[in-house]
Parts: structure tokens; sequence; C-alpha cells
């Protein structure tokens, strides 16, 4: 009898393409499933060969304990005693916060909230946080600023090919997220136009009508400079500024000190063009900005982002129809990877973990003392850097960071120094292979989990196949270590029953999914956040809007399904040892329930006064920039055919023969300059090392500028070089540029 196939997602980046399932003789076949709308069945080749993955030969299949200098297979009973007792030690030898958790932005809703709840109640410690720290977060601090709320798109990605203008700051969605390629070209089709700001002459900005090329780290200048032109040339929108925005005067203030040509100089774009962008970007009823990690892993990251949704709300483009501000998340689970207790200073729902009412709604759910949760703790690069010192015991599910971390050479050493390692992950990566204990888990096809998208879509993974008899889930890998802690319930392997625990803890905080339940996600083909419970015995006819101090939801008299073309989905246009006593589980959803939030602020924005706030900022240099010694920028990135550290990636033979290696992308000028031929081995070196790759002499990079990918390991690995100054809201580390030099490298000298 012929397997069914298992609609489900793709486990790479946050669009959560859609896909089929199912799994054969000769392996697990991917076909296409043309009814989920963001990605209609297209898929890119990481998507494609996922389940090359799946095979025994390149993952983990048997936990592995140190013995000596190598790893040796073990049971499982042993490696998590072996776990248990290397964290009690560290807790009790040197008190809880020297046991640390480092989680992904990868791992479900249901790991993130488990993995959150078990750092503050299982360990009772502060150091928790998670590699999205590296990714979104300085979006999501300057969204949260200026909304009140942070949700990646507040609108669904079918809205961007029906805007008039987008200007798509620092993305390379054509070899990021291929599928998304689509909605620019359709944008374009339908009369709209394209503004792509990069450094570089990418896939991305070969589509685009007009190409600003900025030198790296003045993308702030340049938003500053934008807001200039369009105060000056009189295109403000001031019935809306007055309406429904404050902080309006200071932030014109700031932005009328950045004159044009200042902002040349600055920057490199010429006057022309800044006031092109603004003629294209203002002429349109309805226009957006979406922006990616290129302003955002920056020193100054937040503050970029802010000038970014000033202009957006100078000219009236936030809150309404086919309008708005939004951030590209990166990772598969980047939104609600952040959104539910695995953060430094977060508990489920996007509450602050320093708000009274906030702690005392969750502890209740946890069956805790509100008072025994500890305070916020570190950020992600801060905690690495305490490693061996601080924290002396580390517990790492999802995460590369030997490949991915800034000062990389620093955060391999950081983690060689601590007491005791443990790493949960579903391959041997550069990470796991410093550990003393590796537990095998099982992957996305086999095990069923909740993501939410970039569109703040949450979504059902479903269980398409059995994991290897020797593989477990993260869920039962928490669930086998509270136990030997001494929390014995609280920690359920059954992923349903862990999302019907984070449905309570969510409910009433800003990202609610206390609405959403397994069968809506199946029935519904996902559910847009906040989507409150809604009340028993309810009328569905009057369902509209979410609570007021939620402050969100789309209008009830700007129906998405008007937005919608005709006939698409209408989205679519504890101290230690202390016993945790989980909560009831709470009923069925009712037969009315909240449709979910497709679009955001269409009515009020997410701030006590519903207004959208202005933030006055100013532009300042990157915390590096090129002097005598450094004198060449350095910017990083990714290539289509690799996805993030590279740790699954690289093991798939079809994506490695299309990106077999790092290189280092340099302009003929200064290619000239070095005497290094296309191919030739460069070292680019900065103050914290060297990384060493072949050169790709092109055009489509400025002259003062160099490019590197980050997802390989050894000689070539470009984080051994970047700078992990940061953001001082969001703690982002300044990813996208450093100050180096580069050298001719031996001709034997073999990258990778």
């Amino acid at each position: 009898m012929e397997t069914a196939p298992t609609p489900t997602h793709c486990p790479y980046c946050a669009l959560q393409c859609g896909m089929h399932l199912t799994p054969g003789p000769g392996g697990v076949e991917v076909t296409e499933r043309a009814d989920f709308p963001v990605n209609r069945g297209a898929l890119c080749g990481k998507g494609r060969t996922a389940p090359a993955l799946l095979s025994s030969a390149v993952r983990l299949t048997s936990p592995l304990v140190r013995s000596g200098n190598a790893l040796v297979p073990a049971g499982w009973d042993e490696a998590l005693d072996r776990v248990a007792a290397g964290l009690a030690a560290a807790r009790t030898g040197h008190g809880p916060d020297a046991c640390g958790v480092f989680g992904g932005g990868g791992l479900t809703n249901e790991k993130a909230y488990a993995l959150g709840k078990f750092a503050r109640v299982v360990l009772g410690t502060s150091q928790i946080d998670y590699n999205g720290r590296f990714c979104m977060s300085s979006a999501a601090a300057a969204g949260a600023r200026a909304f009140g709320l942070d949700r990646g798109l507040p609108f669904p990605l079918a809205d961007v090919p029906r805007t008039g203008c987008l200007i798509l700051v620092g993305s390379n969605l054509a070899e990021t997220m291929p599928p998304a390629l689509r909605y620019l070209t359709e944008l374009r089709e339908n009369g709209g136009t394209l503004i792509v700001v990069d450094p570089r002459r990418t896939r991305t900005a070969e589509q685009a009508d007009l190409h600003l090329a900025p030198r790296p780290g003045t993308d702030l200048a340049l938003a500053l400079g934008l807001l200039h032109l369009v105060v000056a040339e009189g295109r403000t929108d001031d019935a809306y500024i007055r309406e429904r925005t404050s902080g309006w005067s200071e932030a014109r203030a700031a932005a009328m000190a950045h004159w044009p040509e200042q902002v040349e100089r600055i920057t490199g774009v010429p006057v022309p063009r800044l006031r092109e962008a603004v003629r294209l970007f203002c002429a349109p009823e309805a226009a957006m900005v979406l922006t990616a990690r290129g302003p955002e892993q920056q020193s100054k990251g937040t503050d970029t982002v802010g000038a970014w949704i000033n202009l957006c709300l100078a000219t009236g483009r936030a809150g309404r129809p086919l309008s708005g501000y939004g951030c590209l998340t990166g990772q598969g689970n980047g939104q609600g990877g952040r959104e539910h207790g695995q953060k430094a200073d977060q508990l489920p729902g996007y509450r602050k973990l320093t708000d009274p009412a906030a702690r005392r709604h969750v502890a209740g759910v946890w069956g805790v003392d509100p008072d025994t949760l500890p305070g916020p703790g570190r950020s992600a690069y801060e905690l690495l850097d305490t490693l061996g010192t601080d924290v002396r015991a580390l517990l790492l599910m999802g995460s590369n960071p030997v490949v991915s971390a800034p000062r990389a050479a620093h955060v391999e050493d950081r983690l060689r120094s601590l007491d005791f390692l443990a790493v949960a992950d579903v391959v041997l990566s550069e990470t796991a292979a410093l550990a003393d204990v590796v537990l095998p888990v099982t992957q996305w096809a086999e095990e069923t989990g909740t993501t939410t998208s970039l569109e703040g879509r949450v979504l059902l993974r479903r269980r398409a196949l059995d994991p290897p008899a020797g593989v477990r889930s993260d869920l039962a890998v928490l669930h086998g270590l509270a136990a030997r802690l001494g929390v014995e319930k609280g920690f359920p392997a059954d992923p349903e029953e862990v999302f019907e625990e984070l449905r309570r803890a969510s409910a009433g905080g800003p990202a609610d999914y206390s609405g959403i339940t397994y069968r809506r996600l199946s029935e519904e083909n996902g559910v847009f956040w906040p989507c409150p419970a809604a009340p028993a015995h309810a009328d569905p006819a009057t369902l509209g809007p979410a609570p007021a101090d939620l402050a969100t939801l789309a209008s009830p008299h700007a129906d998405p399904a008007a937005l919608a073309p005709p006939g698409t989905d209408p989205a679519t246009p504890t101290p230690p040892h202390t016993q945790a006593t989980p909560a009831p589980t709470p009923p069925r959803a009712p037969e009315a329930t909240h449709p979910g939030t497709p679009r955001l602020f269409l009515d009020r924005f997410a701030t006590e006064d519903g207004r959208a706030r202005f933030v006055p900022v100013t532009h300042r240099p990157a915390a590096e920039e090129p002097d005598a010694e450094y004198p060449v920028l350095l910017t990083t990135g990714r290539v289509v055919a690799q996805y993030q550290s590279g740790a699954q990636t690289r093991r798939v033979a079809e994506l490695n023969a299309a990106a077999p290696g790092p290189f280092v992308e340099l302009h003929p000028r200064l290619a000239a300059r070095l005497g290094a031929a296309e191919g030739d081995p460069v070292a680019v070196v900065s103050r914290r090392g060297r990384a060493v790759a072949p050169a790709r002499i092109t055009t489509a990079i400025r002259p003062d500028t160099v490019f590197m990918p980050f997802h390989w390991p050894g000689a070539g690995r470009a984080n051994t070089v970047t700078n992990p100054a940061l953001d001082p809201v969001s703690r982002m580390p300044e990813f996208k540029v450093c100050a180096v030099r580069l050298e001719r490298a031996a001709p034997d000298v073999t990258p990778g």
C-alpha cells in the first residue's frame, strides 16, 4: 500500500515553505505542496535536498561521551547522567549562574519554550540566550521601540507585490530566500518599483529599478539623508504624523542635520540617486521598507532600523494597507524563537522578565513562586565570552557558535575552557566536536512541532517518519535531564502537550497564542498571532480585534479578505529541585475562535496611547573604521547553496558541489593593487585573526570593500575576523563591517 504524503514545512529559512514528504524504500521524497500560499509549491535547492540529512551516514545516531581526547558511543542513561552531573557540579560549586544554556532560532516553539523553562525552573539560572541574537535582534528592538510590538512582518508576504514601491535594505533574497524572489518579480509586473540597498550588486540588486550601494556601515546616514530630502521637498504626511505618531519634532531635527551632500560623502551614494529614491518611494499611495541583516548586524543596528522606520512614519507608510516597515527574519523559527523564553530577558508570550505581572502569570502556569524566577541574564556574545570563568557548564541546543559567532577563534577558546559542555544536535558540528557529551536528536521530518514564519504565521510541522532507534527528541532530552535534576513533572516529551501549556503561558501577552491549537493549524494552514482565546459561547460574527491592551489587530473595517486577490488565502494578500507542577491542559478551542491577525496596526499601534513613536537618531561611525594598517572594509553574508554555519548543508553532496568552499570577493582595482588573480589564495586579516580563501574578482562590489560568506570552519572561517562590538540596545554584534587588510597567501594554503 502506498504511503500518503505528509504535508509539512522546510527545515531551513523563515519562509517555512510548504512541502510534502513521502517515505519510501529509496529514501524520503520531497514533492510540491501548492496549497501553502507562501511558496506556492516552489522550493530552493536546500529545501529540495533536505531529506539527505535524514541518512544515518551523515547524522548522529548514538550519544557520544568523551573518553580522553575522543568521543565514543554510549547509552542514553550514561549520557544523560553525565550531563545532569556536569550541570549539578557547576551549580553546587559556583551557584546557579555557573550553568549556562544556549539555544537556537531553528528550535520549534515547543523546544524554545521548554528550554527557557528548564533554565529558569530546573537550573535556576539567568544565563540563557540563543543564536537569534545574532540575526534579528536589532530589528526586533527597533520595532518594539517604535510600534510597541515586534513581529517581523506586520503583513503577509502576499501584500508585497501589491504595494507601489519597496525599499529592500541589506537583503539578498535571491540567494537567502529564493522562493520569495517571485514577490519582487510580481511587484514590478504590477507596476511597482524596487529599490535595493546593498554594497554589492547581488542577484537581488540586479532586479532593482534603483540600486544604492552605500559604504558598509553607513545605512543609518543613508536613511537619514532620505528623510532629510522628504522634509526638504515637502513630502511628509502631516495629517498622519499629527494623528498617529509622537516625537516627530525631535526626529525631524535629527534628520535635518544630515544634508544630502554630507550623506553622499559618508555613504558614497550620489545626491541625484538619493533624490531619485525619495521620488520613487513617495510617488505611489502605498510603499514599504524591508530590512535584513545588512543594516541590522551593526553596532548601531537598532538606530539604523529606527531611521528606516522614521522614513515610513514621516510619509504615512505604516499601519495602512499595503504599506509599512518589516524585517525579513532569517532562521526557520527566528520569529517564534524570540517569543517564548529562550532569550536572556524574556518570558513566554514575548513578556518581559522584569515585569512583575508577567512573572506572576508565567510562574502560575509553571506552578512555582514568581520570586524564584531569576532575572535577565547576558546576551549571546556576552554569555559566550564568560564561558570558563563565570559560566562553568553549558547546555547547547541547535547552534554552532564555533563557526557562527563573531571573533570565533576566541569563542572556540572559551568553549574549550568550560568545565563541562553538552551539545544536542543532529550532526557532529564543529561545536559538538568539543563537547563532553553529545546527544543525537530528531530532525524536522521525524517530529511534530510548531514554528512561526517571518509573517508571524504559526505553522504545524508534522512527523513523516520514525527517527533512528538511537535518537531522541530535544523535548525528551529536557524531560530526562529535569527528572535527574529533581523536577520530575512539568517537562513532557509530547509536543502537543507542551504547546497546550505554551498557549496558557502566552495568554494575554504581546505574542498571544492562546487561541491557536494543533487542530486549527492543521485545518487552516497556519494562524497569525496575536490570536487570543475566544470566550466560551462567543458569537463568531462578533469576534473583532484582540483586546485593546494588545493594541494590535487589523481594523474591523479593513477585512483581510478584501485585501487579498479573489480565490486566495485571506491572509495572503522554580529554583533548583523545586517541583514544577504542570498547568492543567486548557480545553479545546471553542467553535467561535479568534481569526488571527494577518495585518497589524491598521487601527492603532501597540503603544499605550496607540501612536507610533519617532525616535531621534544620528549617524555615527562603525565601531572599527579603516586606517593605515587595516584600510579595507569586510562585510559578510550567505550564498544560495549553504545555510548559516553550514553544519547541515555542508553534508549534502549536491549543495557542496554548488558551493564547495569560502571565497573572498573583491573588486578588480583592489585585486590589482594586491597582485592577486582569480582563484589565488587571499588572506583577510583583522585585529582578531586571519581567514584565507580563493579570490573571486568582480565589479559587483565596491573597490573599498571585500565580501566573505560565513558558512565554513577552518582557515576560511570568516567569523575569525569579524568584530564582536555590540549594539547598546539589542546587543547585536557588528558582523557586517570591520576593518581588514589583504595579503597574498601561500599558494599551497587550502581554505576550509
